[in-house]
């Protein structure tokens, strides 16, 4: 199905257009090889990178799209429908990127951004600790002033195209407690740095996500990003768009559970009619389709608050815990929908399933943006 969007004009219509054609022939035709034999998707990234689709909503100047988040974020969505890995591969280099175009010297932006917006460089997000994920103000990986640089020393967890990314935004300690975290924007190979073997996911496997090891390894001064101590007021800033984009990617994969549903009931047959004639599965094939539209437009009107200026941290956690609840719903049913053939690999429905449970986990737990909106709630 072909989503009927809204879009602010003719330039992101073409975009829309432009995304979904570089996903019906590069991403969709690769998506059940990859995702069953574990295995990266050389060169694809790179195809993202040369259409422009991995800096869109960063500033034209150093090789951006110059999109607002609304027009990014449905771009997500649409590469979420056909390959949920590559669009949450997508949205983390973006969030990547944040911590230099927002915080970074001109210097360091000049130098940077063209190659990160371009996907000449691919990055990776570094935040979490085996002891850290929600609790960002518990990190204990450490960086130690020497000459002309920071000795890093200590682990990190759970890091999306870990091992292979070009870059990491990291975080870790320079100080003491919450104002003693800082920021660097870490180069994928250094003296010092190993990854852990992939992570073995119930989903998303195409990508890896992989420990890290840092033993020593020399950042020069000038990868530091930002002031020291103000790494967890740019994470934490980075988060809220990050929310936006993970909740993008959740209603994509929704979109494309309820399409498969929707094309097999049908075709499907039982007492003499179509399963979709049957009221009772009608209705819950609306109940899907209600749960999709609903997701989109939270996080749509998020993305809105974001690009006029105005404080929206309470509408990306609302965004990102009704868009993940429902594409876990959503992929669930759809299973229901397929009956016992939902729940074999011949169709892509049990993928769908596995792959949005996690969506309920990462970029904050579901149980932490109730707690970002009871907190937003008690002001």
């Amino acid at each position: 199905m072909t989503v009927d969007r809204l879009l602010p004009g003719q330039d992101a219509e073409d975009l829309i257009e432009l995304t979904r054609d570089i996903a019906d022939k590069e991403l969709a035709r690769r998506v059940d090889e990859h995702e069953r034999a574990e295995t990266y998707p050389e060169g694809l990234f790179a195809t993202l990178g040369a259409a422009g689709l991995l800096g869109l909503p960063y500033p034209e100047e150093f090789g951006g799209g110059g999109q607002p988040y609304e027009v990014y974020l449905q771009v997500i969505e649409e590469l979420a429908m056909r390959w949920a890995s590559v669009a949450v591969a997508t949205s983390v280099h973006t969030l990547a990127c944040f911590p230099v175009a927002a915080y970074g010297t001109a210097e360091q932006r000049e130098r940077w951004l063209p190659d990160l917006l371009a996907g000449r460089l691919i990055g990776g997000y570094s935040l979490s600790e085996p002891q850290a994920g929600s609790d960002a103000g518990a990190l204990t990986c450490k960086a130690e002033r020497v000459e002309n640089g920071y000795r890093i020393t200590g682990n990190k967890a759970w890091i999306t195209h870990g091992g292979i990314a070009d870059f990491y935004a990291l975080f870790v300690r320079t100080g003491e407690g919450s104002r003693g975290i800082s920021c660097f924007l870490a180069p994928g190979a250094a003296d010092g740095l190993t990854f852990g073997r992939p992570e073995e996911k119930m989903g998303l496997h195409a990508i890896p996500t992989t420990s890290a090891h840092w033993d020593g390894a020399i950042l020069d001064a000038d990868r530091l990003i930002g002031e020291e101590g103000q790494g967890l007021q740019i994470a934490f800033s980075a988060l809220d768009s990050g929310r936006l984009g993970i909740a993008a990617c959740a209603t994509g994969l929704a979109q494309a559970a309820l399409d498969e549903a929707v094309a097999y009931a049908k075709e499907r047959k039982t007492f003499g009619k179509r399963i979709i004639d049957h009221q009772g599965l009608g209705f819950l094939l609306a109940d899907m389709a209600a749960g999709v539209d609903s997701a989109r437009a939270t996080y749509l009107d998020a993305a809105r608050r974001r690009d006029a200026g105005l404080p929206y941290s309470r509408q990306a956690s609302v965004a990102k815990l009704v868009a993940t609840d429902a594409a876990m719903k959503v992929t669930t049913d759809a299973v229901q929908v397929f009956g016992g053939y939902g729940y074999t690999r011949e169709f892509r429905v049990e993928r769908y399933m596995r792959e949005a449970k996690i969506m309920q986990i990462f970029e904050g737990t579901n149980q932490i943006q109730r707690l970002v909106i009871s907190r937003h709630l008690a002001k």
